[in-house]
Order: structure tokens, then sequence, then C-alpha cells
């Protein structure tokens, strides 16, 4: 599924790693995005992780899902955006 635009609230984000791409090396963190309908897993790479702090609400532009392990994961590609609406102090 590709194009999806959605708002929530990041509930948790794990700690950064270094992953092996197709792309070479790049940093992720697994987070947890929550709004009025659940919860999703969202991975933030590379600069994304500088972006997003826990407690933030966020609005993410052209997403898209995959399936890892079994598990619906959110990802923010390179022609997709996301945007701080609210920062939690």
């Amino acid at each position: 599924m590709r194009n999806i635009e959605l708002t929530g609230r990041i509930t948790h984000i794990g700690d950064r790693r270094e992953v092996e791409t197709k792309f070479g090396p790049a940093a992720v963190a697994g987070s947890i995005l929550e709004d009025h309908t659940g919860s999703v897993r969202l991975n933030l790479w590379r600069s994304q992780l500088d972006i997003v702090k826990e407690g933030d609400t966020i609005k993410i532009t052209n997403a898209f899902v995959k399936t890892f392990g079994g598990q619906i994961e959110l990802n923010v590609g390179s022609d997709g955006k996301i945007l701080v609406l609210t920062r939690t102090i």
C-alpha cells in the first residue's frame, strides 16, 4: 500500500541501529505511532531520526506499508514527508 497520509503521536522510539541496505549503510530505529484507531510500527530512517521525538504529534504524507516478520510496518521514503505538528517538551 502506498500514498498513505495520517496524523498521530509518537509514543515510543527504539534504539538507533546501523543496517546495510541496497543503498548502503543506514541508521534506523523502530517507533510506535498511535492515533484514535490504534497503533502501528513506524520505521524512522536516517535524518528522520533527528526530526521526531517521543511525544510528538506528527503528520505523515506519501508513506508506504510493508510487511516484515509478519507485522505491518509504516515507512516514509524519499518522496514522503514528516511534519511535526506539536512537540512535547
